[in-house]
This record gives structure tokens, sequence and C-alpha cells, in this order.
């Protein structure tokens, strides 16, 4: 599985899908994220929004981790099979959220 955080510096995410300038790839393997590759979207933050050049750049992504999103992202996003997931902090707090989240969604229910 692969994720994408939208960061300026790979260190937080700090960036609005629309604006993100970059977004860091990494790889669920054994229980933790490696660190893939850090893409570049061609977004220009002098312009509107481009959630579009996000979600085009991580296609290949389960889901994008952003600082925020518009309802037009979200829209686009659920049409490209990506999940879009809003959390702030380090990557590696918001990426581990992620992990803990997915692996309790996971579990079978005790019925």
């Amino acid at each position: 599985m692969k994720i994408a955080v939208a960061s300026s510096n790979g260190e937080v995410v700090d960036s609005h899908l629309g604006k993100a300038t970059c977004l860091y790839i990494y790889e669920l393997e054994e229980d933790k994220f490696v660190f893939l590759e850090k893409r570049k979207t061609g977004v220009d933050t002098s312009k509107k929004h481009s959630g579009s050049l996000v979600l085009d750049t991580a296609k290949d992504c389960e889901a994008i981790i952003s600082l925020k999103f518009g309802f037009k992202s979200k829209m686009k996003a659920d049409n490209a099979n990506i999940k879009l997931v809003q959390d702030e902090g380090t990557v590696e707090d918001v990426l581990n959220r992620y992990l803990e989240h997915t692996k309790f969604m996971n579990k079978p229910l005790n019925i």
C-alpha cells in the first residue's frame, strides 16, 4: 500500500491538497512505512487550487494525507479510488495514526 503525504519539507504535514507542491511517497512494509520518493506536483501556488494535478501525481497511491482538501478534490479522489485524509502533525505521527486506523477498521467484528 502506497500513501502520499502533502508536505513542503518532508517533516510535517503542512500543505492544503490543492496547493501541495510536493508529495512524499511511502509504502507499508511489515507494519511500518518506508520512504520511497519525493514527487513534485507541478502546482503553481500563485494560481487557484490544483487538486487535480496532485491527484494525478499520486494516482498509484491508496491515500493522500494533507492538511485540508476541498469538496471538488474529494469528489475527484473518490472517482479515482484514492482516499483523502485530513490530518496535521509530523509525517511520522500522521502515518502512524493512519496505520492504526487502518488496522482498527480491518479488525473482524466479534459478534
